[in-house]
């Protein structure tokens, strides 16, 4: 069917299938190994016997967590904005700013009780930590 054109309208063609085919080889269409900029980050998991506080859409998830005294409690904040786990009362606990993105931890209280905290950056946000 090439035949019947002129040598340059082949060459046209045939490079012009030769684009659309490397193009569509890097849609990211699958079948690749590499990963897409899409693939969702390795979720943080808080380490053996650990609990887990996810800060999102300016609340706290868990918003009330029991835990045994001393356990290693994991803050991820998936917010925008900068957060706090600030216990209120006798600040049993105080994570600092939490960044967008970042994740840290803290001990919770060796005393058992009722530990209510807020974000200090944004007080109508509160949640609770039993420590039994």
């Amino acid at each position: 069917m090439l035949a019947l054109f002129p040598a340059r309208a082949r060459i046209a063609v045939v490079v012009s299938l030769a684009c659309a085919a490397a193009l569509a080889g890097c849609s990211g269409g699958g079948g690749g190994s590499s990963p897409s900029a899409s693939a969702t980050p390795p979720k943080a998991s808080p380490s053996a016997g650990g609990a887990l506080i996810t800060i999102k859409d300016f609340a706290f998830h868990p918003a009330s967590l029991t835990v045994t005294p001393g356990t290693r409690v994991t803050v991820i904040n998936k917010d925008a904005a900068t957060h706090t786990v600030t216990a209120t009362g006798d600040k049993a606990f105080d994570t600092g700013e939490v960044k967008s993105g970042q994740t840290v931890t803290f001990d919770a209280p060796a005393r058992p009780g009722s530990y209510p905290y807020i974000c200090t950056i944004h007080p109508m946000m509160h949640g609770s930590l039993a420590v039994r």
